[in-house]
């Protein structure tokens, strides 16, 4: 997925950055992909709260697995939050990128938006 999004977002972002050619594009070709635009950022916005929910859970999980380390100290719980650690590194970085994403879709978006009302 964040492959996709990447490469989807440079190339709104390339299509988007020159206002120039936004306009030069007849409105139905703009209405067309702005009604595009909105459909992904629809995929990555529920994309973005399914993992919101993984990422949140695993920082409960790996919170309550360090308050047991605390409490009854067990190499089997050091070991559980050792893997949970290592698990929640790559999903909040996950987040982050889909998270980053989309903001910055919103933004391509506006612009899209901006040039078709005119």
């Amino acid at each position: 997925m964040e492959k996709r999004l990447k490469s989807y977002l440079a190339a709104m972002e390339k299509l988007t950055e020159c206002r120039e050619k936004l306009r030069d594009m007849d409105t139905a070709a703009r209405r067309q992909t702005a009604d595009e635009l909105l459909v992904q950022i629809q995929f990555f916005q529920h994309e973005r709260l399914v993992h919101l929910i993984v990422t949140v859970t695993f920082a409960i999980l790996t919170l309550l697995s360090i308050l047991g380390c605390v409490l009854a100290p067990q190499p089997a719980i050091f070991a559980l939050v050792a893997l949970l650690l290592v698990l929640l590194v790559p999903y909040i970085r996950h987040y982050y990128i889909l998270e980053n994403g989309v903001q910055k879709l919103y933004v391509c978006y506006d612009r899209l938006a901006e040039t078709c009302s005119k």
